[in-house]
């Protein structure tokens, strides 16, 4: 039976950090990954193709140009599935020839196949129906990711009816679809295929979505999303899903409401990768939606030498805080000395137009009874907005009354998620509203706008007392 320092189950985010991390502190490392490539949910049907199908509409449809030459510009002007799978299968073979470098330049050995836990510290590993391996560990970290929950009134049959993993893998341009779920990958891919002109419907069971983002950003997306003819159903269940006599789906909302579109995608939660691993015989238990309970500062289980990082143990569910999990997980399970996490970081959400965000939401400022004063630019508002012929996305920041401190940024529209790191580092260093107004920032840029909001924020706040600078301290 071959010994490994650690053995981590899953090849995604947490996993594939996790991995590097303990190599580069001279530990012996096992990836087990169960499907032939390595890369997790993340580079096969989650995060890079999703990304990649964003970014292949945006360019093949025009999106980006329609501000200068009009509603029906186009660059191609009928956009079939084989030109999305085109770009999505080079980025594929590109992410997973990279990440195969990396765990061979660090030494992390691979194996295909399932993992189940023997004990806390062996594992057996099925590779196929005849063969099967054992492997010992010290340490196992858990970063098996998530899959869709299907539940069983869904009649899922990869030609009408989809799951947010097999809609991915041989994309297609319907006449219509339905999307079932306004979380963040629901909204992702009903945007994506509006901005193709599709006619998309989202059915959503809550009255709100995306609460942990500021309402005012939510308010301008969901105006955006009614501009260019999505129906949007809040407050409504899909009682049943049933197929007509040419295949479509045809929905039956809790409202009486029935609707029928060629495609339908079913993206209403997603449940933690855990079946099958085993976990009883180390004493774990998974929650109803197969989530593990963990040490947030550790990520270490109840079971002293397992760890679990990633999308298995639920919010925030992002790939950037999922790789500092599985890092962390590796630092501490070897001891390696770990720098404090930082207060706040980013959420980015891909869809159109991209909305990321950082700290405090408005609503929060409210709760925590902090006195505050608010910034707002519209993109429009600035130069490079106009070369670039955007006629919507705005930035917001929040600044505390007492400190001067910026407390949250919010953006929508193009580039949000890039744009957002400036706010993060400001944040998180303490700077204060003084810092955007103080600085020059390159022009004509988009990153101008943080400078537009600060001022108007400024404009409204009462002087900064002479004498006194501005501090990183607040």
């Amino acid at each position: 039976m071959e010994k490994f320092d650690l053995i981590v189950i899953g090849s995604g985010p947490a996993g594939r950090r996790a991995a590097i991390q303990a190599a580069k502190l001279g530990k012996s490392v096992l990836v087990v990954e169960n499907r032939l490539r390595v890369g997790g949910v993340s580079v096969h049907t989650g995060t890079i193709p999703s990304k990649t199908l964003r970014e292949t509409v945006l360019n093949l449809s025009g999106w980006r140009e329609r501000g200068f030459y009009g509603l029906a510009y186009r660059v191609k002007r009928d956009i079939e599935g084989k030109d999305l799978g085109a770009r999505l299968r080079m980025t594929l073979d590109h992410e997973i020839d990279v990440l195969e470098h990396q765990f061979a330049r660090n030494g992390v050995r691979t194996v295909a196949g399932k993992a189940r836990f023997v004990n806390p510290h062996q594992l057996a590993v099925k590779h196929s129906e005849e063969s099967e391996s054992n492997f010992e560990a010290e340490n196992v970290v858990i970063a098996v990711g998530t899959s869709p929950y299907r539940p069983k009134h869904i009649p899922f049959n990869e030609t009408s009816v989809f799951d947010s993993d097999n809609i991915a893998a041989d994309p297609r341009v319907p006449k219509s679809l339905t999307v079932v779920g306004a979380g963040v990958i629901g909204l992702e891919y009903a945007t994506i295929y509006s901005a193709m002109d599709v006619p998309v419907t989202l059915v959503e069971p809550r009255e709100q979505f995306l609460e942990f983002i500021d309402r005012e950003i939510i308010e301008e997306f969901v105006h955006e999303l009614r501009k260019r003819g999505m129906q949007l159903r809040l407050g409504v269940t899909v009682d049943a899903v049933d197929l007509d006599a040419q295949g479509w789906a045809v929905s039956t909302l809790s409202d009486g409401r029935k609707i029928r579109t060629e495609m339908l995608l079913y993206a209403a939660g997603r449940v933690g990768a855990t079946a099958g691993l085993g976990l009883e015989t180390c004493g774990i238990e998974a929650d109803d939606r197969g989530r593990l309970k963990v040490d947030q500062k550790t990520f270490q289980t109840n079971v002293p030498n397992i760890y679990a990082a990633g999308d298995v143990i639920g919010f925030p569910s992002l790939a950037s805080t999922a790789m500092e999990q599985g890092r962390i997980a590796a630092c501490h399970a070897f001891g390696a000395p770990m720098p404090p996490a930082p207060e706040y970081f980013p959420y980015g959400i891909y869809a159109v137009p991209e909305i990321s965000t950082v700290g405090l939401t408005e609503q929060q400022v409210k709760a925590k009874s902090i006195p505050y004063e608010c910034g707002i630019a519209r993109f429009r508002e600035t130069s490079r907005g106009h070369i670039m012929g955007l006629q919507s996305g705005m930035m917001k920041l929040i600044f505390s009354l007492k400190t001067r401190r910026l407390l949250g940024a919010h953006i929508i529209g193009e580039g949000a998620t890039e744009l957002v790191h400036i706010g993060q580092a400001v944040l998180n260093l303490k700077g204060t509203v003084d810092y955007f107004v103080e600085n020059a920032f390159n022009y004509p840029t988009l990153a101008e706008a943080y400078k537009i909001a600060a001022l108007d924020a400024f404009n409204r706040m009462a002087p900064r007392e002479p004498g006194k600078a501005a501090s990183i301290e607040g």
